[in-house]
């Protein structure tokens, strides 16, 4: 029996209808997506575990309110985590940065030791680097570069024009760089 093709616009209307089963097709299709947004902006795999499920939480509870704007649903979800994850920081008042223990490196076969240290040090530093961006650039890095969006998807999800995307693309990169180049100076 063929496999039935996905109707994203079905299920939204099932779902906002009340119908948990087609709920659980939205949260099966981004909970991965919206895990690692949430663990990339947080940097701890347990608060990242419980900002997507309340990212979730909210989104079953106001699924009812979701209107078709011409956006993609996901750009919806990715509103809601942007949301909880600016509060979480709001009160934390800090920013945390990812465990060394915590960032996956798969080495290459025939990798030295040494050369997967450095590696580990060098995304470390990186990682280091980014999270002391603006929040709304560290939410484009994680766009482009995690989730692969193109900036016309970035720009849906973001409320912004591709053009505006690509501006501030560039001057994201120009920022990191000055703060490498800034870092390696001392």
């Amino acid at each position: 029996m063929p496999e039935l093709e996905y109707n994203e616009a079905d299920v939204l209307l099932r779902a906002s209808q009340g119908d948990r089963d087609a709920f659980g097709e939205l949260y099966e299709r981004y909970i991965d997506r919206i895990f690692n947004y949430v663990y990339y902006r947080t940097g701890n795999t347990h608060d990242a575990e419980d900002l997507t499920a309340r990212v979730f939480q909210r989104a079953m509870n106001h699924i009812h309110n979701y209107t078709d704007r011409g956006v993609p649903f996901s750009a919806w979800l990715y509103r809601i985590a942007h949301n909880l994850v600016a509060n979480w920081h709001r009160d934390r008042s800090r920013r945390q940065e990812i465990p060394i223990s915590d960032i996956p490196v798969l080495p290459a076969k025939g990798d030295h030791p040494e050369t997967k240290l450095v590696h580990t040090e060098e995304q470390d530093a990186l990682l280091r680097h980014i999270r002391r961006l603006p929040p709304e650039r560290q939410h484009l890095l994680i766009l482009k570069f995690v989730e692969n969006l193109s900036n016309a998807e970035i720009g849906q999800i973001m409320g912004r024009s591709e053009g505006a995307i690509k501006s501030l693309y560039h001057r994201t990169l120009l920022a990191l760089r000055d703060q490498i180049g800034d870092q390696t100076q001392i």
